[in-house]
């Protein structure tokens, strides 16, 4: 498989609670999926833990090369944890369809977090050629 593209963002966590905090429950089901909620609800820190999955959902957007476009919806892109806690992407949606119809087969991720920043980076892989994209 190629590099079809890559991704990285950076939030302040603090924004992402300020958000969480104006907006309460609209705002989390509007971003994250039901099991990202469990997830990051379960935590310690679940601020830190909400920013780094909107970090890699910016990361994974910058990846697949289109941006906040083509009816794409926070929700089509999920971050999962295996067994182990390494993040994996679960797509749906029309997020789903733009990665089919670019070649992209998989999007790997990192993601990082402490009190004040959550940093994400993604790779996309396919049998595309970046460029072509």
């Amino acid at each position: 498989m190629n590099v079809v593209g890559i991704g990285t963002d950076i939030v302040e966590c603090l924004r992402v609670a300020k958000m969480i905090d104006k907006h309460e429950g609209i705002f989390i089901e509007r971003v994250y999926t039901p099991d990202e909620i469990e997830y990051c609800g379960s935590r310690k820190a679940s601020t830190q833990h909400y920013a780094g999955r909107w970090a890699a959902k910016e990361a994974i957007l910058k990846a697949m090369g289109t941006g906040w476009s083509n009816g794409i919806q926070w929700t089509d892109i999920e971050i999962v944890n295996h067994m182990g806690g390494k993040p994996y992407v679960r797509l749906g949606g029309q997020a789903k369809v733009i990665c089919e119809s670019r070649g992209i087969a998989e999007i790997m991720i990192s993601i990082s977090h402490c009190d004040n920043f959550a940093t994400a980076f993604a790779t996309a892989l396919g049998d595309a050629i970046g460029e072509s994209v």
